[in-house]
């Protein structure tokens, strides 16, 4: 549409209020002052997102799944940043997980241990032995657009109630400059 584009506006709710927006594993983790809004599915992606409903790309994250193995342990992690970063997988999150190669998670595996779906993955509702990794810029955000667990809605939620959950772990330089 080059340009002429004109940005929708979004209804943010409190999700607490409207779990039928949520992946199940979401809505059970649900924390408080978590709002959700409807999308149109087909604009999940971050800058597809951010571009129809006129959200900052830098008040939005990304969550990506990874899996490193040492010694012929899988270890799941998730990463978030924000959507003008990207996550330093080979170098910070190798490290920190202490694992030989790290590379993002099989698409299927992903969406069959955790019950969302690809394009909607998020850090709320994840299984509880994996880490999830918050880059320092998306804890210090007031607040963050994140994924639902479902490709139909987003998450608005702050930053430090992300960090507070109970298996994040704040890094500093998680997000590289993309």
């Amino acid at each position: 549409m080059g340009g002429s584009h004109v940005t929708e506006k979004l209804d943010w709710l409190p999700a607490a209020d409207h779990l039928e927006l949520l992946a199940p594993p979401v809505g059970k983790a649900l924390v408080e002052g978590a709002k959700v809004a409807a999308i149109d599915p087909t604009d999940a992606d971050t800058e597809a997102f951010c571009a129809r409903y006129g959200e900052p790309l830098d008040e939005s994250a990304n969550c990506v799944v990874v899996a490193g193995k040492r010694g012929g342990v899988v270890k799941y992690a998730a990463c978030l940043v924000l959507a003008t970063t990207r996550a330093d997988i080979n170098g910070l999150v190798r490290r920190h997980l202490d694992v030989r190669k790290v590379s993002f998670a099989p698409l299927d595996e992903v969406v069959e241990i955790t019950g969302m779906a690809y394009g909607g993955v998020t850090p709320l509702g994840l299984p509880a032995d994996w880490p999830v990794l918050i880059d320092a810029a998306v804890a210090a955000s007031a607040e963050v657009v994140i994924g639902s667990g479902l490709r139909e809605s987003k998450i608005r939620i702050p930053g430090a109630t992300l960090a507070a959950l109970p298996t994040a772990e704040v890094l500093d330089g998680l997000g590289q400059a993309r």
